[in-house]
């Protein structure tokens, strides 16, 4: 796995605020030692969750989306580094992997404009180099009997994250997308708005529930795609449940669970569903942070979760006193999918 940058024990020293009479999970995480090869140790390690990086927003870039996300990894490690270790959640249970090296890449797409098509193909070769690299290294995490936890990044790594884990468990996966957007657009070039719908047309995306979208914010075509495959692929409204109130969160979660549950499958968070997080497609009506952690931690206590995946959050995006706030909601995911997996 040549293309990940480890996180050492000295990164980890760096962010971790010692205080006195307490124990952060940054004194407690497990890190790559040094001179060691990551699968190697890994196979050896007790953690049971990896956590892994993807430092890039090209896929974004190629959905015409405003680039930021590639900075959620960095704000994220901080926060977790940073979380008390104690009776309810334990440090030592995290792997620190590290990050997907995309230095290249994001080089590559500072001066690319989506609108010029030689550029736009450009940047979908680009989300398709990194689909290959995501779906490698989530391949050998799961393949060594561990649970990978993925900070995007854009949400074009939902593909890689299917891919990978249906490679490793020999079969088509299922996934649960807690989103305001299908992301299963067509097949035009590969960005972040049709990472569901490439793994479903290659076979490793077997049954697909997208959970909240916005009736405002969905396509006709992409409504009639979804209703001839309803038998895989289904979907209710956020507005159908926190507006109309014609349909009732925890009724929705649980038929959600039933068409999914048949099979492995994989939790996959765009932190765009809530309200006035900062992020490429930034929204102020959505679900609250708590009906997330509620969702997370709902999906997490069935033996068939295979992985969380929690992207799009961009804290270059927000405001410049608050933007690590981004890092401390993705902790608290973290920590709930960690409290209620019991696989």
């Amino acid at each position: 796995m040549e293309k990940i940058i480890p996180f050492t024990i000295k990164d980890l020293a760096k962010i971790t605020n010692h205080r006195s009479g307490e124990i952060k999970f940054g004194e407690k995480m497990i890190t790559v030692p040094k001179d060691t090869d990551s699968l190697e140790f890994l196979k050896t390690c007790e953690a049971k969750y990896v956590l892994f990086g993807i430092p890039e927003d090209i896929g974004i870039r190629a959905n015409y989306g405003r680039p930021g996300a590639a900075s959620a990894w960095d704000s994220a490690i901080k926060s977790i580094a940073n979380i008390q270790h104690n009776r309810f959640c334990k440090g030592s249970q995290l792997f620190v992997l590290g990050q997907l090296n995309v230095s290249a890449e994001m080089k590559e797409v500072e001066h690319l404009d989506f609108n010029d098509i030689d550029d736009r193909s450009k940047l979908s070769q680009l989300v398709e180099k990194i689909d290959k690299d995501v779906s490698h290294i989530i391949f050998n995490i799961i393949k060594l009997g561990k649970i990978p936890i993925i900070i995007g990044g854009g949400h074009n790594n939902s593909y890689g994250n299917i891919k990978g884990t249906a490679l490793a468990k020999g079969k088509p996966i299922n996934a649960v997308n807690f989103d305001a957007h299908s992301d299963f657009r067509i097949l035009e070039g590969r960005h972040s708005g049709n990472g569901f719908s490439y793994a479903y047309e290659e076979g490793f995306l077997k049954k697909y529930f997208i959970f909240g979208l916005h009736e405002n914010y969905t396509s006709k075509n992409v409504l009639d795609i979804i209703k001839k495959i309803e038998d895989r692929v289904r979907y209710n409204t956020y507005d159908s449940i926190n507006i109309r109130k014609e349909k009732d969160f925890n009724q929705e979660m649980a038929l959600a669970l039933e068409f999914i549950n048949d099979d492995f499958f994989g939790i996959e968070i765009d932190l765009d569903s809530i309200p006035n997080i900062a992020c490429s497609a930034m929204t102020f009506s959505g679900f609250s942070v708590e009906q997330l952690r509620q969702f997370i931690s709902y999906f997490a206590k069935n033996k068939n979760a295979a992985y969380l995946h929690i992207c799009e959050g961009a804290p270059d995006l927000g405001e410049e006193k608050n933007n690590h706030l981004i890092g401390k909601l993705i902790g608290y995911l973290v920590t709930d999918f960690i409290k209620t997996n019991i696989t």
